[in-house]
């Protein structure tokens, strides 16, 4: 019999989560039906959006999220012991995966992860995971980018924004990137931003008219609030905006959320398109980014970059720590 133990998420989050809200859980896992597979995690991912889903969670749920992990006992011969499967399945040590998906929600099916050579197996929960499948489909299917456009993205040192910013580059467009603090600017313009602003020292509005003094043409939103209006604002006609995510207000009480400037005018004067979106719209063609992204990774156009936690005690750490916005890059827990 395997002990395995999971994080369940015991009280709806009030403001940043807290560690009493989570319970770790211990318990022995049944024997392996067909059709089933045993894993061990090596690498569990923290990420924006299991903040923003918690309400609409009763509790207690596991805490969900992307994990890559190693078959240890398999009775589906298309899943023998050793291979490396991404799934779901949140923050556990051990599990037992159904590997037909159990339901017809699309996270719950498995899949093996796609063949990394000597890259890190780390990059099946980022790059070449959720989040490298979010900066793809949401900058090339929403905003079409074209050679000589310029676009913004803000939380660009993060995991979907910095890989956003990369993919701008190598389709041609300049680049100009918000970021919290001079570390994470300087490393944007090191992976070949054009420009990149501190939001929390710089005067947003006379920054971004700086760098980009005829306009934006592409607005890659992952945090919300106040300075997606000023950059909205600043956009050119028939301009486009990906909404990804408001990571800004994820923490805030829902029945005090903060304003910001109306946008209605910029909208209708500059006729531009605004499309939020969920990843899981294409993830029949996950496959198609994966292979492009690890083209990209291997060329040496695509610079992916984690934060890397130890240890399955320290994921709430590593949860909060990312909330904070205290991860360059991906953050990763290894297991």
């Amino acid at each position: 019999m395997v002990k395995a133990r999971r994080y369940v998420v015991k009280k709806q989050f009030s403001g940043l989560p807290k560690r009493d809200d989570f319970e770790i859980v211990e318990q022995e896992l049944p024997p392996l039906k067909n059709g089933e597979i045993l894993v061990k995690a090596e690498w569990v991912s923290v990420d924006p959006y299991q903040r923003a889903y918690n309400s609409r969670y009763p509790v207690p749920y596991n805490q969900f999220s992307f994990q890559v992990a190693v078959v240890k006992d398999s009775k589906d011969p298309q899943y023998p012991i050793g291979t490396r499967v991404v799934s779901h399945k949140g923050w556990c040590d051990y599990c037992i995966i159904d590997t037909t998906g159990g339901s017809l929600n699309p996270t719950d099916k498995p899949y093996k992860l796609p063949p990394l050579n000597n890259l890190s197996p780390s990059l099946g929960v980022g790059a070449v995971g959720m989040p490298g499948a979010t900066a793809y489909f949401g900058l090339l299917e929403l905003c079409k980018p074209k050679a000589g456009e310029t676009l913004v993205v803000t939380g660009a040192a993060g995991a979907v924004g910095s890989l956003v910013g990369q993919i701008g580059k190598i389709k041609g467009c300049k680049v100009i990137g918000f970021a919290g603090d001079d570390a994470k600017v300087k490393w944007l313009e090191e992976i070949g931003f054009d420009k990149a602003i501190n939001y929390k020292t710089a005067d947003i509005s006379a920054a971004l008219q700086k760098a980009a003094p005829k306009g934006v043409d592409m607005y890659f939103d992952n945090v919300g609030g106040e300075i997606s209006s000023l950059i909205i604002n600043q956009m050119r006609e028939f301009g486009r905006v990906a909404v990804c995510g408001s990571i800004s207000s994820y923490n805030e009480d829902p029945n005090k959320t903060p304003k910001a400037t109306i946008l209605q005018p910029a909208l209708v004067f500059k006729q531009l398109k605004i499309e939020g979106f969920l990843v899981w719209r294409w993830i029949d063609r996950w496959p198609e980014a994966f292979a492009q992204i690890i083209k990209w990774i291997n060329s040496g156009e695509l610079k992916p970059r984690e934060h890397v936690t130890e240890g399955f005690d320290k994921i709430y750490d590593a949860f909060v720590g990312m909330l904070n916005g205290e991860n360059v890059g991906k953050a990763v827990v290894k297991m």
